[in-house]
């Protein structure tokens, strides 16, 4: 009985998706790796255009990544792993927007 409570606790502590929600977060995936290809390959859109389509796709992918691989739902109540991604994007927001701010008005007289 000592052999079943150790793998007991270990299973309730770790939760792994089922193949049912892989399968979905692989074709979500795999749509939203083609809408960009083949709306760049066939210069179906433009500009901004073709911009918006290829970063909101960005964005649903990394969502996706996010809640079918990542596990991000299945997480307890003191969601420390949430509280580390919003962190960590706070901080390369931060400094990809100083970046651009510094690159855009840094000019030389």
């Amino acid at each position: 009985m000592a052999q079943h409570s150790g793998h007991d606790t270990h299973e309730a502590h770790e939760s792994h998706g089922s193949l049912k929600s892989y399968v979905i977060g692989f074709v979500f995936s795999l749509v939203l790796t083609a809408i960009p290809l083949i709306i760049v390959l066939n210069d179906m859109l433009e500009g901004t255009a073709a911009t918006v389509v290829l970063l909101g796709s960005a964005i649903l992918q990394f969502v996706v990544q996010l809640f079918y691989f990542m596990h991000l739902k299945e997480e307890g109540k003191p969601r420390y792993n949430l509280m580390v991604l919003i962190l960590g994007l706070i901080i390369v927001l931060t400094i990809v927007a100083g970046s651009i701010w510094i690159m855009t008005y840094n000019k030389v007289a």
